[in-house]
């Protein structure tokens, strides 16, 4: 006959007390630490291995074997499991090398015709190919293994991670360049009425093109929402294109206008018909600075022959070095203008479109926002 089973003292600190009640309330700590907290703590109130497993609904030998631990190893250290002896890993450290030197290669330079691995094909060429390296313990390599021994060296072959490679070697330089424009916006801000008058009165526009708008119509009337039945305007997925349209536009960095231009391409003569437009919007006496891109109609030879035509000084081009858009302040705006006027917008042809841009371009002028460089503009060019 079994005899009657001991309570066991258990004795814990305050500080100890302290860190459990932390942990029994705890919502982001495993359940089995949150757990054996709470039976350390009841077992300390009343200790019976029964009475705490009928309060927490647990089996009374799991609070045994939690208050037992509790009193061999401490309070703390019997909240993890202990650790086990597990089995003898199959694959040898080497071959592991060897699969993770493997899935550094591209698939292609193996005679795959993929352009990088999958998990499964390098799975299988392990099995294929692994033996013959000396890695018999490959043979059988399943796809979750080859996943498991990648994420354990943080590989991830599958994937491919874009980066932009620096091609203009002036990139500092013209960097520069744009920032001293926007430190004279900067200035021109700050300075009082009167000392503007003094000097030669100066526009700041930031232009660029955003091509390929396109002009596209539904096939069938969109459903608008209704309450109960379903929160969302329903949109037929079939859909009919017209073409695309340019939109060539330049923001006043000083006043926050926008002066824009909408036609079916933009070559050379679309953006000297836009020089034309700022031409007209500005005084004969006043000197246009235009931040603007590589393109080539920025710097073709009908662009330079009209700007011939022009007096001295009346304009001025910075341009942004290569693969560095981002400098430039209208990129914000056509962002901003993307996700609003132009977001899942419908039309039933190329003229609907134009004057739905138009429009819009109005109402950003009706309530016109100057936008501020702010970026590294403290630092020295």
């Amino acid at each position: 006959m079994a005899g009657w089973r001991r309570a066991v003292e258990l004795a814990i600190t305050d500080e100890e007390i302290e860190t459990l009640m932390a942990l029994s309330r705890s919502r982001t700590e495993p359940a089995s630490r949150v757990s054996r907290a709470a039976m350390l703590l009841a077992y300390r109130e009343h200790p019976s291995f029964f009475a705490v497993g009928q309060r927490l609904g647990v089996h009374h030998q799991t609070v045994q074997r939690c208050v037992e631990r509790a009193v061999a190893y401490g309070a703390l250290a019997a909240l993890d499991d202990r650790p086990r002896p597990g089995k003898e890993p199959v694959i040898t450290p080497e071959a592991k090398a060897w699969l993770v030197s493997l899935a550094c290669d591209k698939a292609k330079e193996h005679g795959y015709p993929h352009e990088v691995w999958t998990t499964r094909l390098l799975a299988r060429h392990a099995r294929e190919h692994g033996p013959a390296a000396g890695h018999e313990c490959l043979a059988r390599l399943v796809q979750g293994t080859v996943c498991k021994l990648l994420g354990q060296e943080d590989i991830k072959p599958h994937k491919v991670r874009y980066y932009l490679e620096n091609r203009d070697a002036e990139f500092e330089q013209k960097m520069a360049e744009v920032l001293c424009v926007y430190r004279e916006v900067d200035v021109l801000k700050k300075a009082p009425a009167r000392s503007k008058k003094r000097g030669k009165p100066v526009a700041i526009v930031s232009c660029d093109e955003k091509p390929g708008i396109q002009a596209i119509a539904t096939t069938a009337p969109d459903l608008p929402p209704e309450p109960g039945i379903h929160a969302t305007f329903a949109r037929d997925h079939e859909y009919k294109r017209h073409g695309t349209l340019s939109l060539l536009a330049g923001i006043d960095l000083l006043t926050g206008k926008v002066h824009a231009l909408v036609r079916d391409r933009h070559r050379s003569r679309e953006f000297i018909e836009f020089l034309k437009l700022l031409d007209a919007a500005y005084p004969a006496s006043t000197a246009i600075k235009l931040i603007l891109d590589n393109h080539s109609a920025h710097i073709s030879r009908e662009t330079r022959a009209w700007l011939d035509t022009r007096p001295a000084g009346r304009f001025d081009f910075t341009f942004t070095p290569k693969h560095g858009s981002w400098l430039n302040l209208i990129e914000g705006f056509f962002s901003k203008f993307a996700r609003s006027v132009l977001r899942h917008i419908r039309v039933t042809s190329k003229h609907e479109l134009k004057q739905r841009i138009m429009a819009g371009i109005d109402d950003v002028n009706r309530h016109p926002v100057i936008h501020t460089w702010s970026y590294k503009l403290a630092e020295p060019a």
